[in-house]
C-alpha cells in the first residue's frame, strides 16, 4: 500500500508522511501493532509527492464505533482492545527505540495549543466565537500533570484494522500526528466520540451493558488499569483540549476542500464540525 502526501498548498508540518513512516519503523520491534513499512520516497520528482509503501493488512477496518453489526459481546472486546491497545503505546519506552527526539518533552499542552492556533488561523473562513474563547483560556489552564508519552494523535475505531475474525488489532494506522506529548490527550481525542456526534450516534446515548459499548467512565477505569493510574484528574481540560485541536484539524481540511486540495470527499462539510467541536468543549469548560 501506498502512503502519500495530499496534492497543493499544505499548511505548515501538515501530512508528515516522513514522521509517519518512521514511527512505524520504530515500532515494528515492539509489541504495538504495525504494518511493516518497505521503503519512503522523499523525492518529490517520482509521483509529485513524498511517498511511503507499506505491506498489506488482511482484516477489518469499522469504521463506526457505534459497531452496529456485531453482537454485544464483540462490541465490549472490540473496544477493549483499542483501549488497551492506546495504554500499551503509551507505556513504549520511545527513549529505547531511537524517538527521543520525536517531539519536545514537557510544556505540550502549551505548545499544541500555539501550534493549532497557529493552523487554525492560517485557515480560517470565518469567525467562530467559541474557537476564540478557548484560544484564550486554554494556555492558561493547562494541568500541573506533565508527563510525557508516544501519542498517537489521530487514535480512533477507523484508524486500526482488527483481525478478519478475533476482536484484535493486528494494524494501527495513520501515525502523521504522532509525537511526544501528554499521554492523556491521546486518550481524551480517543473519548470524543462520548460527546459528539460520530457517523451515526454519539456513543454516549448507546453505552451500557446491553449494548456492550463501554460508557466514557468505563472507557476511563479500563485505560487505568492498564497504566496503573488510580484515577485521571482534569479531564474536562483534555477533552475541551482534544476537540480545540480537532476543531483546528477539520478547519485545515475545509479551507483544503474550498481551495480543491482535499483528498476527502466530505471535506466541504468539517466547517460545521469546527463550531460543534469547539461549542461542545467550550460547555464542557463552563461546566
Amino acid at each position: 500500500m501506498l502512503r502519500k502526501k495530499p496534492p497543493g498548498e499544505l499548511l505548515p508540518k501538515a501530512h508528515m508522511v516522513e514522521r509517519e513512516y518512521r514511527v512505524m519503523a520504530s515500532l515494528a520491534s515492539t509489541a504495538i501493532p504495525v504494518p511493516r513499512v518497505l521503503h519512503l520516497c522523499e523525492d518529490s520528482t517520482i509521483i509529485g509527492t513524498p511517498f511511503f509503501v507499506m505491506e498489506f493488512l488482511e482484516g477489518r477496518v469499522l469504521s463506526d464505533a457505534t459497531l452496529p453489526e456485531a453482537k454485544s459481546e464483540d462490541r465490549a472486546l472490540l473496544h477493549e482492545a483499542m483501549v488497551a491497545t492506546l495504554a500499551a503505546l503509551h507505556e513504549v519506552d520511545y527513549d529505547a527505540l531511537g524517538l527521543g527526539d520525536f517531539g519536545k518533552p514537557g510544556n505540550y499542552f502549551e505548545r499544541q495549543v500555539s501550534r493549532w492556533t497557529r493552523q487554525y488561523k492560517a485557515a480560517q473562513t470565518n469567525n467562530i466565537p467559541s474557537m476564540d474563547r478557548l484560544i484564550a483560556w486554554l494556555p492558561n489552564n493547562a494541568p500541573v500533570n506533565d508527563s510525557t508519552s508516544l501519542v498517537h494523535g489521530d487514535y480512533r475505531m477507523d484508524n486500526v484494522i482488527f483481525h478478519p475474525l478475533e476482536p484484535r488489532i493486528i494494524g494501527v494506522l495513520d501515525w502523521e500526528l504522532s509525537t511526544l506529548g501528554h499521554p492523556l490527550a491521546d486518550l481524551a481525542y480517543y473519548c470524543q466520540t462520548y460527546h459528539v456526534d460520530t457517523h451515526h450516534a454519539r456513543l454516549a446515548s448507546l453505552a451500557g451493558s446491553a449494548s456492550g459499548i463501554p460508557t466514557e467512565a468505563e472507557t476511563i477505569a479500563s485505560y487505568c488499569r492498564h497504566t496503573g493510574r488510580t484515577e485521571i484528574a482534569d479531564w474536562s481540560y483534555y477533552m475541551a483540549f482534544s476537540m480545540f485541536r480537532l476543531a483546528g484539524i477539520a478547519q485545515g481540511v475545509y479551507k483544503r476542500g474550498l481551495d480543491g486540495n482535499a483528498s476527502s470527499p466530505r471535506a466541504l462539510e468539517m466547517g460545521k464540525k469546527v463550531a460543534v467541536l469547539s461549542k461542545t468543549a467550550w460547555a464542557l469548560v463552563e461546566s
